[in-house]
C-alpha cells in the first residue's frame, strides 16, 4: 500500500516549518528589521582587488556593480587581459558575500575585439568557474539615448542578478508597484492571484522602464556612467535589508551610498578615481537640498568599519538578553 506523505496536516511539522521559516533570511521582509538612525559609509580611493581583500567572508548582503568594460573612455577603463582582472574580484566577490547574498551586474554586450570585455566575457565566466547562481537578468529600459544611423539606436540595457545560494535574500513587497483602480478591480477578481498580495501591488518583472540621466538631470554629478537613484534604490530595497551591508568597488559617482543612506543600510565603496569623493559629496548636498535625511557615519577604514558594527551587533545581543 502506498504510504501518503501528509506532513502537511502534522501540527508539530508545520510548527517546525514555521520556527525555520522564522529564523531564515530568505523568508523575512524588511518590516522585520530596524534602520540605523546614521548608517555607517566608507569611502576609499584604491584599487578594488586590493580593497576586497580587506573585507571578511560572508559578511555583505549586497554587491551592486557597475564595472569599467575597457572602453577606454578614461584611465579607469583600460585593462589589457579585461577577463583574467574580472576573475580575480568576481572570485573576492563569491568570497565575501554571505550565504543569503545577492550580487547585481551592470553592463551590456558590446564585444568589439579581443581587448574588450563586456557582460557576455562575465557571464561566461561565471558559468563556468564560479557558483553563483543567476536569478535574473533585468533589462533596464530607456526612453532617452543617443541616435545612430548604422545600427539601431539602443534603448536598454542589461543587469543580472546572481545569488550565492538558494536561500538569498528577496523582498518583493518593498518594491511592488500600485495598480491602477481599474487593473486592481481586475486582479482582485483574479482567481489565480492571491487578493493579499494584489493589495501590496504588482510585480515590477524583469523589465524596468526608467529613464536615463540625461544633462540637464537634477540628480547628475558629473560621472559620465552615474545611474538613476531610483534604479540602485530598487536594488538596495529587494536585495538587502536593513542594517545589512551593501557593497560597491566600483563607486563611480557614490549612487549606491546615497541610496543606502536613504534606505538604512551600511555600504562600503571604494574607486581608483579620486573624484569619487567630490562626486559622493554632490550627492549629499543634492539630498539636503531635497529635504531628504543625509544623516550618516562616515568611517575612514574597512577593518574600522567591521569593528564598529561588531560593536553594534554586540550592543544588539546584549540587549536583547
Amino acid at each position: 500500500m502506498a504510504i501518503h506523505n501528509k506532513s502537511h496536516h502534522n501540527h508539530a511539522l508545520m510548527s517546525l516549518n514555521k520556527m525555520r521559516k522564522e529564523n531564515t533570511l530568505k523568508y523575512k521582509t524588511s518590516t522585520d528589521f530596524v534602520k540605523p538612525d546614521r548608517p555607517m559609509v566608507v569611502l576609499n580611493i584604491m584599487d578594488c582587488c586590493e580593497f576586497l581583500k580587506k573585507i571578511p567572508d560572508e559578511s555583505i548582503q549586497l554587491i551592486c556593480i557597475d564595472p569599467p568594460y575597457n572602453l577606454e573612455l578614461a584611465g579607469w577603463d583600460s585593462y589589457e587581459n579585461y577577463i583574467e582582472w574580472a576573475a580575480r574580484w568576481l572570485d573576492e566577490a563569491y568570497r565575501v558575500l554571505a550565504k543569503s547574498g545577492n550580487m547585481v551586474i551592470f553592463g551590456g554586450i558590446q564585444f568589439r575585439n579581443e581587448k574588450s570585455g563586456d557582460l557576455i566575457d562575465i557571464i561566461h565566466y561565471i558559468r563556468n568557474n564560479t557558483q553563483f547562481k543567476l536569478i535574473n537578468t533585468i533589462i533596464w529600459r530607456y526612453k532617452n539615448g543617443m541616435s545612430a544611423h548604422r545600427y539601431f539606436a539602443n534603448r536598454h540595457e542589461e543587469v543580472i542578478w546572481l545569488a550565492k545560494s538558494d536561500d538569498y535574500y528577496f523582498d518583493l513587497d518593498s518594491v511592488r508597484e500600485p495598480y491602477a483602480e481599474k487593473d486592481l478591480a481586475a486582479a482582485l477578481k483574479d482567481k489565480r492571484l492571491n487578493p493579499e498580495n494584489t493589495m501590496k501591488g504588482k510585480n515590477p518583472t524583469n523589465v524596468w522602464e526608467i529613464n536615463r540621466l540625461n544633462g540637464n538631470s537634477k540628480e547628475r554629478v558629473g560621472h559620465p556612467t552615474q545611474k538613476p537613484v531610483e534604479i540602485i534604490t530598487r536594488f538596495v530595497k529587494a536585495l538587502s535589508y536593513p542594517g545589512s551591508v551593501v557593497l560597491d568597488f566600483f563607486a563611480g559617482s557614490g549612487t549606491t551610498g546615497r541610496a543606502c543612506i536613504t534606505e538604512g543600510r551600511h555600504c562600503l565603496m571604494c574607486d581608483r578615481d579620486q573624484a569619487s569623493v567630490d562626486y559622493f559629496s554632490k550627492h549629499l548636498k543634492l539630498m539636503w537640498e531635497l529635504g531628504q535625511c543625509a544623516n550618516y557615519t562616515p568611517v575612514d577604514t574597512v577593518e574600522h568599519f567591521f569593528a564598529e558594527l561588531e560593536g553594534e551587533n554586540a550592543y544588539e545581543r546584549d540587549t536583547a538578553i
